[in-house]
């Protein structure tokens, strides 16, 4: 029981983010680990430790675990109702089980354990089993689990697994796809959005081949972690560079684009797991006599006709997502003017600002706490190096039919 204690609060235990890609990069190094037993009320024990946690992304994605399952040893049979896992064994064999029911799955495998299914997974074999946990929350930072007291030991078995469970398979990635762009890149998507209920994207399987083969990746929209389960190679943002190898974990930012290059004779392999920013927008306050029930921002851009498809992109692809995952951000709208004519036929006021963003939080404490956010270190040059020139106005709301 204490273990388990131990497990929930180390889990629950808050990383700092990493301000450098060297920091970022965290080595899984089994001299590292934590000893935990009756994990989830389970067989045996299991060497343990955190990667990234729930404050190194924007996102809602939760943790990587990683450890060893020793033989005949396990997670016991349980639930989660606010998060979403996926199991991962990098080798040997193991028996999953999802909602009671048990099958023998062989590395390198992939199991979504899906919000409100039960799940387990016991080492039957006599070997250590490398051993992954991703974890996706419904609301950034919270967690639960369910116990059901129950190790799975010697249940009977389904030749053909029930549930859903992907495989790391070097023979179905394809070249040329339109998610990697580079010279020498293989890639398959193993897990779509669909298989999940959180705000899982996708789980990729992504292979560059040798001889200084180089990928970019630009994150619109989405943030990344990245799991290298073979080679060694390095990552770019910008002028930031830093070399990794395998058993490494690090993670990309909303609106960042990452170079990765292979730096080894042999195959550099990745597993990608993609999350979406929330979708859960925090409600607007209860308007009290005499304040006001959120603040807007208008700001406006002058942007020459070149650049004003890619500032359009750049308002859905970055600055949107960078926003969501905001604390107290309500809502945004990009606002085209009117073509000349049209603004001339309608006695118009003539001004050279051509766009507008209009952005709404619940504080302007808030707001600040946005500006001062990594995501507007990406977000905001986005925008102003798409623009000749800008201006903002700041506003109380005092009245809206779109607030609730």
């Amino acid at each position: 029981m204490k273990s388990v204690i131990y497990l929930v609060l180390f889990v629950l235990s808050a990383q700092l983010s990493a301000q450098s890609l060297k920091e970022r990069i965290i080595s899984n190094d089994s001299t590292t680990y934590r000893e935990l037993s009756a994990v989830h009320e389970g067989a045996g024990s299991m060497g343990f430790t955190q990667l990234i946690g729930r404050n190194d992304l924007a996102s809602n994605f939760l943790y990587l675990h990683a450890g060893k399952i020793h033989p005949k040893s396990g997670i016991g049979h349980h639930f989660h109702h606010s998060i979403e896992e996926m199991f991962v064994i990098l080798d040997g064999e193991a028996e999953f089980t999802v909602n009671g029911r048990t099958s023998t799955i062989k590395a390198p495998a992939l199991v979504p354990c899906k919000m409100g299914d039960s799940h387990a997974i016991y080492n039957a074999t006599n070997k250590n089993l490398t051993w992954l946990n991703f974890a996706v929350s419904r609301t950034k930072g919270n967690t639960d689990a369910f116990d059901l007291g129950d190790t799975r030991v010697g249940v009977s078995m389904d030749p053909v697994p029930t549930f859903v469970n992907g495989r790391l398979e070097s023979e179905k990635l394809k070249e040329n796809t339109s998610s990697y762009s580079g010279e020498g890149v293989l890639h398959r998507q193993i897990f779509g959005p669909q298989i999940f209920a959180t705000d899982w994207n996708h789980v990729d399987h992504v292979v560059i081949k040798p001889g200084e083969k180089s990928i970019s990746r630009q994150l619109n929209g989405l943030e990344e972690v990245y799991y290298v389960t073979k080679g060694k190679g390095s990552v770019r943002i910008d002028d930031d560079q830093a070399s990794f190898s395998t058993h490494s974990a690090f993670f990309g930012s909303i609106g960042e684009t990452l170079m990765f290059s292979n730096e080894s004779n042999e195959d550099l392999e990745l597993l990608v797991i993609g999350i979406a920013p929330s979708k859960n927008k925090f409600s607007a306050l209860q308007k009290k006599e005499g304040e006001s029930t959120a603040m807007a921002l208008q700001m406006e851009f002058e942007v020459e006709a070149q650049h004003a498809k890619a500032f359009e992109d750049m308002y859905h692809s970055i600055y949107v997502p960078a926003m969501t995952v905001q604390e107290g951000y309500l809502s945004s709208k990009l606002l085209k003017i009117y073509s000349p004519d049209i603004s001339k036929e309608i006695e118009a006021e003539q001004t050279t600002y051509n766009y507008q963003i209009m952005i709404v939080f619940d504080t302007e404490a808030n707001r600040r706490k946005w500006v001062a956010s990594k995501q507007h270190d990406i977000a905001w040059p986005a925008a102003t190096d798409l623009a000749k020139g800008y201006k903002w106005k700041g506003y109380d709301v005092v009245g809206s039919d779109e607030i609730k």
